[in-house]
């Protein structure tokens, strides 16, 4: 994936912030330069994976396959002295896929915030757990038929160990989401159905507009 590319994603997500007038901490804004100016802040940054993440996944088509994300709080799993709860902010294109994936450890509430329609889709291959899915505290009868569509307001419980897939639907605008979860670790609770990466590998053709929160050393 092109940085040119990240940046891009960076800026679009910013401008729907903008739109819902949603503000962020200071240190969304900054940049490498600031990160090595505040390197206790910064330290504190990378081990609770707080700030921009961008990927494609490793399938290099982000328009197709792939998420903007900014997480907002979160603590360390594991680790009962930290956070136990996350708060991410999502951004999903029209028809732009989060391919399926489950998580072991993480219970996570999905809600639209604004914008569009998210597409949310389970499967039984792959899923490690079976528990009840709700939509705004209403029992699912098939989660595994139809896709489930989400309007802005409504939100989603996925639970542990269930794979699932989602995307904006096509014609509606891009989506504004938000995931409310337990503590989050993106290094070792994604299992995703088929065999892809859950980082981009990032080819260096503009400048960092910010990093990511796995670029932060």
């Amino acid at each position: 994936m092109k940085r040119s590319e990240i940046n891009t994603a960076l800026r679009a997500a910013k401008a729907m912030l903008a739109e819902y007038r949603w503000l962020l901490p200071d240190w969304a804004e900054w940049s490498v330069a600031d990160h090595k100016a505040n390197p206790d802040l910064s330290a504190h940054l990378r081990q609770r994976q707080l700030g921009w993440d961008v990927t494609d996944f490793g399938l290099e088509d982000f328009a197709a396959k792939g998420l903007t994300l900014f997480c907002a709080r979160n603590g360390v799993q594991g680790d009962p002295a930290t956070l136990p709860y996350a708060e991410k902010l999502l951004f999903v294109a029209e028809g732009q896929v989060t391919p399926y994936h489950a998580h072991r450890m993480k219970l996570e509430d999905i809600i639209v915030r604004g914008g569009g329609n998210l597409m949310v889709a389970f499967t039984r291959d792959g899923s490690f757990g079976d528990a009840p899915v709700l939509v705004d505290g209403r029992v699912v009868a098939d989660p595994y038929g139809d896709p489930i569509r989400l309007r802005p307001g409504q939100g989603i419980t996925i639970p542990r160990g269930m794979q699932h897939s989602f995307w904006g639907e096509p014609g509606q605008g891009a989506v504004f989401v938000a995931e409310i979860s337990q503590c989050n670790d993106d290094l070792t609770d994604n299992y995703f159905l088929d065999p892809i990466g859950r980082f981009a590998t990032v080819v260096e053709d503009e400048p960092k507009l910010h990093p990511l929160w796995n670029e932060v050393a």
